[in-house]
């Protein structure tokens, strides 16, 4: 993959947009991450936005999903690729029909099911309507990570919290949606006609054409 430097979210839109999938961090493919075409100035920066600041208005632009996708760790997917995406890792399943085949537990039907029905929550009022508090639930990071890897649920946007000028400043708070909310359900099935397999390598052959020097095995990896 060639050299990209990234100095505004358009940057990164752009790039989302032409090769499909990228990930937020660096992994076992060299160059395949923000991380690595970040400029140090922007990476942790006090005085200017970088990718902790731009992931927000990315997510929320219309152009790609945001998500814990990639070996649990997050990143961005474009709008065309993800319902190739979905179909694989959903495995041919809406998560009704995982849960009715006994495929997932039932922490994550509430989990999933809170968030559908509201479209989008802040994860500290998901939190605490699926009672993940003190005493209650445990596990929730599990949980919601696995409903991201799964396809089930993304990242819609960010909410940060202000000083007294107003400039937001700590990590964000997650705001989690599901992709159908967000795209409609006819969107983001669309590759439901194909078998899952099919849109693995679908995805596989697409990464091989990106990421021309890397060996399958570590795309097959990257994908799993």
């Amino acid at each position: 993959m060639r050299f990209y430097e990234f100095k505004s979210k358009e940057d990164i839109i752009r790039l989302v947009n032409e090769i499909g999938f990228l990930p937020f961090f660096k992994n076992d493919i060299i160059g395949f991450s923000i991380e690595e075409h970040t400029p140090n100035e922007l990476w942790f920066s006090d005085i200017a936005e970088g990718p902790w600041e731009w992931k927000g208005p990315i997510s929320r632009s219309g152009n790609c999903l945001y998500g814990k996708f990639f070996g649990n760790k997050a990143g961005f997917i474009s709008l065309d690729q993800f319902p190739d995406f979905a179909n694989y890792r959903r495995d041919g399943y809406d998560f009704d029909s995982r849960y009715d085949e006994g495929l997932a537990q039932t922490k994550d039907k509430n989990v999933y099911d809170t968030i559908a029905e509201h479209g989008t929550l802040l994860s500290k009022k998901l939190k605490s309507i699926c009672n993940y508090r003190k005493g209650g639930n445990k596990g929730f990071d599990t949980v919601i990570t696995r409903l991201q890897m799964q396809s089930y649920v993304c990242i819609a946007d960010f909410e940060y919290m202000r000083d007294k000028y107003g400039q937001q400043y700590g990590w964000g708070v997650a705001k989690y949606s599901t992709p159908e909310g967000l795209y409609g359900y006819e969107r983001i099935t669309e590759a439901y006609h194909r078998e899952p397999y099919e849109s693995k390598m679908r995805i596989v052959d697409h990464l091989k054409n990106i990421l021309n020097d890397t060996e399958e095995d570590k795309i097959l990896k990257f994908i799993k």
